[in-house]
């Protein structure tokens, strides 16, 4: 006799809710009693054995639950002929978001699994079951969730008949990073390292186990780092299951669709959702570093709000981020860079010295009131505002708000830093005319009408 574990579902016919709450097929952790060894159960109702999605060492059996311990028969692999992803990422840049989901199954099968976080990664799921192949689900469980995401994780497993892969991060760390920095570390030095800890290890760790996963990133999530993410890449940050470079694959079948067509997919196919989308939340992280949104505003500007970065990323998908200089981190290499041609060069936008600055900040009762955008022209992100700020200073023209520039890389950056708020490229500043300090532009958004709307609101 032989062992081995079914998969997660594989659900056919009727897409009607009764068939989402009584599932066909076992769940991840059944046991069945093979005759044969390697052989699959109803192998022709296409259920393929799972394997272990991450691969960590193996643990005292003293604490661990009898039914862990239990090994699964050797599997033969399947084998994963080369392919050009970028090719393909071209050939499904007009496919459906179920063409594509259909594609990664079919391709991986049993290697590839579903991320989700609990919020919009319930359409992942929803295109996964209707595509009647089997699939795979993990999520990283930080620690550090919302009540009522615990609550969609339940909720989503009933509905779909699924048990959720968890991943938990490393608790001799987590202990180390609390005991020694506080609960709330991230407040004073940023977010990385605590996300470093409970979300990037513990992703790690998973997709070692994998040869390609799915993830929920969409282009209109963020402007400064999601643009350009294709539907399928090889995964440049992190590795899979055979290692080395080029051995994930990174499958965003949504990353075309905008964030109101996934709600009227959510909304059309009736599955569950996160009740903080109803206070507010669109971007919904850990607890401490997600808050609602007001109207108008973006959707990342509620995640980790205390921050001045454009480039907002836990580090789950840091491949999107080309240029580390642009989240403040610097890069003297590219700051050395003098060949790049100027930006923002027009008549109507001021170019300002470091005396100029130094004189608006002294300045208590300015004749004018000033907008002043810290740049460098190497940023990708200060070339993306180019036009918009062009178009506003041409707008401004005549209205008696003054519109300059200020390049703050090399020697000037430590001023920057110190004297005018830079948190990194762009930082846009109004000096009010009755005023001492600059207000400095809280928003992502660097389109005209944003811009103005924050200019008229404090002149």
């Amino acid at each position: 006799m032989a062992l081995a574990f079914t998969s997660s579902t594989a659900i056919h016919g009727s897409l009607s809710s009764s068939s989402h709450q009584q599932p066909i097929v076992s769940q991840l952790g059944n046991i069945q009693l093979l005759d044969q060894p390697n052989k699959f159960l109803n192998f022709s109702q296409r259920r393929c054995a799972v394997k272990p999605l991450y691969a960590e060492p193996k643990r005292n059996e003293s604490i661990v639950p009898s039914a862990a311990t239990f090994v699964a028969p050797e599997i033969t692999e399947k084998v994963i002929e080369a392919e050009d992803f970028e090719k393909l990422a071209k050939d499904l840049e007009n496919a459906s978001p179920l063409e594509i989901m259909d594609n990664a199954l079919e391709k991986f099968g049993d290697d590839i699994a579903i991320a989700f976080s609990g919020a919009e990664d319930v359409a992942l799921i929803e295109y996964a079951h209707l595509t009647g192949r089997p699939f795979r689900v993990f999520s990283l469980d930080t620690g550090r969730l919302n009540p009522e995401t615990y609550q969609l994780f339940d909720s989503v497993e009933k509905h779909y008949g699924i048990h959720i892969e968890y991943m938990f991060p490393d608790a001799v760390e987590v202990q180390a990073l609390v005991r020694t920095k506080g609960l709330f570390s991230f407040y004073e030095d940023g977010h990385q390292e605590c996300c470093r800890v409970r979300k990037v290890r513990p992703l790690r760790r998973a997709l070692k186990g994998l040869r390609a996963w799915i993830t929920g990133q969409r282009k209109d999530q963020s402007p400064g780092t999601r643009s350009e993410v294709p539907v399928v890449q090889v995964d440049p940050s992190f590795e899979g299951l055979d290692g080395g470079s080029g051995s994930l694959v990174k499958w965003n079948p949504v990353a075309n669709v905008e964030g109101k067509d996934i709600w009227n997919f959510l909304r059309a196919m009736n599955v569950p959702v996160n009740s903080l989308h109803l206070k507010g939340y669109v971007s919904i992280g850990c607890e401490p570093c997600t808050r609602p949104v007001l109207p108008g505003q973006h959707e990342r500007e509620g995640r980790w709000w205390w921050e001045d970065a454009k480039a907002k990323e836990c580090g789950l998908h840091k491949g999107n981020i080309k240029d580390e200089s642009v989240n403040g981190y610097g890069n003297t290499a590219t700051q050395a860079n003098d060949t790049v041609a100027d930006i923002f060069d027009t008549k109507d936008i001021v170019t300002l010295s470091r005396p100029g600055v130094e004189n608006l900040l002294k300045l208590e009762d300015r004749r004018e009131p000033w907008l002043v955008v810290l740049y460098v022209p190497w940023c990708q992100f200060c070339q993306a505002m180019e036009g918009s700020y062009v178009e506003l200073a041409e707008k401004l023209g005549g209205s008696g708000v003054k519109v300059g520039k200020f390049r703050a890389d090399g020697e000037q950056k430590t001023f920057a830093q110190q004297e005018l708020q830079l948190g990194s490229f762009p930082t846009i500043l109004f000096f009010p005319k009755h005023a001492s300090q600059p207000i400095k532009y809280p928003s992502e958004k660097r389109d005209v009408d944003s811009l103005l709307a924050f200019v008229n609101a404090l002149r």
